[in-house]
């Protein structure tokens, strides 16, 4: 299996914009540049579409951790925070923090953080990154 998505660049680090889009056609020239990235302006950039990423996989291999075990969750709500600093090494992901809510019937806060932390070392994304994740796990 594999995935696409692509990148155009035009300008300096600064002036510079840029756009992203993927194969799929979710994100179609997302514009992006320095003030999205380090000033918090409109737009997106790679930060928050990793957060955003990491958020999904997660709630997905959550479903199915929730599954073997014989739940089918109603609602898996993942907001993932992720922290970006100014390291010795430079710009860098330093940690991420999922915080997740789930409504699964049936289910009780042991089976629940069970299965999400779980899904927290098998998620895809996560083995990917090489950095600190937290998570925080709950029953609404």
């Amino acid at each position: 299996m594999e995935r696409f998505a692509s990148a155009m660049w035009k300008g300096g680090l600064k002036d510079g914009k840029g756009v992203v889009s993927s194969a799929s056609g979710a994100l179609s020239n997302a514009a992006y540049g320095f003030t999205t990235r380090f000033e918090n302006a409109k737009g997106t950039n790679p930060e928050e579409l990793v957060a955003a990423a990491h958020a999904g996989c997660f709630s997905m291999a959550l479903s199915g951790e929730l599954g073997k075990l014989g739940f089918t969750p109603d609602s898996i709500e993942t907001k993932a925070k992720l922290n970006f600093d100014k390291t010795d090494a430079g710009w860098t992901v330093t940690s991420i923090h999922l915080d997740v809510v789930g409504k699964v019937p049936k289910a009780d806060a042991a089976t629940f953080t069970k299965a999400a932390e779980a899904a927290k070392k098998g998620c895809p994304i996560s083995r990917l990154l090489n950095t600190t994740i937290t998570m925080s796990a709950r029953l609404s």
